[in-house]
């Protein structure tokens, strides 16, 4: 009778450890958690941080393009604009993880939640990817058909394959809402995304495949013509320059060298960037999604090192591009100015008036 009693106890402890377990709060990292503040502190902590650095620094960025029009010469601002849109959407879809941990978004059913903030994440890191992918391309064509550029990348075109961007993300992740697999790891911040949602090989090579692979490779090739070629280029003015001396526009050619390098450098140091910071969540989604390696905190630390990128774009835009640099600084003089805001920036606008090209007569694709 006592034995039984005994057991009677424990079925009735272990019964109450599993009901205070799942009322409490999911940590991934299993660290800071506190039952006088009942929340993952220093998940809460990291995510919120990025969350603030993500939205400040592309709403920057977004400011700044609307205040510089020089930033409008370029074809491929249109995708840094298109890249900036996607990360600031990233920090503001945060907002989502940090609530719960905090303990605001109770009334959301977890499952529903989790499924559409991992998609809608992994939607707009593809939207950068492709970008990414998109000026690699644009430069490319640049550099080796500067002559018929201007007839091959109209602003029709540029924005029809802004929209397919759009549409080609939204698609590819579709089938995880089907039940194929699990579009990233971005939800595991819900215990029910850690736990039950699992990864799928089928649809993570399927991912590869389609996304990442083709973006890498379409990146490598591009930039690595564009820097061939210009090495060419400079090596060719060089020895014309050693034969007959420096004439006429050859020596400023000679102190420009290849006119596409400075800017498709800039731009490549972000797609570096972009792809270091994703190839530790690329390797451990294959290695999950491959039945290798499992494990809650490697998830967490490689899908918020992944989206701190969204704030990496608009900080090496800055530090590199002379044109962005100026724009920044005529931003913050006219924030501080005593007409303030945005106001100042369209009267900036209306000062010296800049040569447009004139209007396409019509939108062909």
């Amino acid at each position: 009778h006592g034995e039984t009693e005994m057991r009677a106890e424990l079925n009735m402890n272990s019964s109450s450890s599993d009901v205070n377990q799942s009322s409490s709060p999911f940590c991934l990292l299993g660290l800071g958690y506190s039952h006088t503040l009942n929340t993952c502190v220093l998940e809460a902590a990291v995510i919120l941080f990025l969350t603030i650095l993500i939205i400040s620094g592309n709403l920057m960025v977004i400011f700044v393009f609307h205040c510089a029009p020089l930033l409008h010469h370029h074809t491929t601002s249109h995708f840094i604009q298109t890249m900036a849109y996607a990360d600031l959407l990233v920090g503001v879809s945060c907002l989502v993880p940090s609530l719960s941990l905090l303990h605001y978004l109770k009334g959301l059913d977890e499952e529903l939640t989790c499924q559409v903030f991992g998609y809608l994440v992994s939607v707009l890191k593809s939207v950068s990817m492709v970008s990414l992918a998109c000026i690699s391309i644009d430069r490319y064509i640049a550099v080796t058909q500067p002559f018929s550029y201007a007839t091959l990348v109209t602003p029709c075109r540029l924005r029809v394959c802004i929209c397919l961007i759009w549409l080609y993300s939204a698609l590819i992740f579709l089938p995880s809402f089907f039940g194929w697999g699990k579009p990233g790891y971005h939800g595991d911040i819900f215990r029910w995304c850690a736990t039950s949602w699992q990864t799928d090989p089928g649809f993570s090579s399927f991912i590869v495949a389609v996304l990442y692979a083709p973006a890498a490779l379409t990146v490598c090739f591009t930039y690595g013509s564009i820097f061939r070629i210009c090495r060419q280029h400079t090596r060719e003015i060089t020895q014309r320059h050693a034969r007959f001396g420096p004439q006429g526009n050859e020596r400023g050619e000679r102190g420009e060298g290849c006119p596409d390098k400075r800017y498709a450098m800039v731009l490549f140091r972000i797609t570096s960037v972009f792809y270091v910071l994703w190839m530790p969540y690329i390797l451990y989604f294959l290695l999950e999604s491959a039945g290798l390696y499992r494990h809650l905190v490697a998830s967490f630390l490689t899908t918020w090192l992944a989206i701190s990128n969204s704030f990496c774009n608009c900080l090496i835009y800055s530090l590199s591009n002379s044109v962005f640099r100026k724009g920044l600084g005529r931003l913050f003089r006219q924030l501080c100015s005593p007409c303030q805001g945005l106001g100042c920036c369209m009267e900036g606008k209306k000062g010296p008036a800049l040569p447009r090209p004139r209007p396409a007569p019509a939108c062909h694709v």
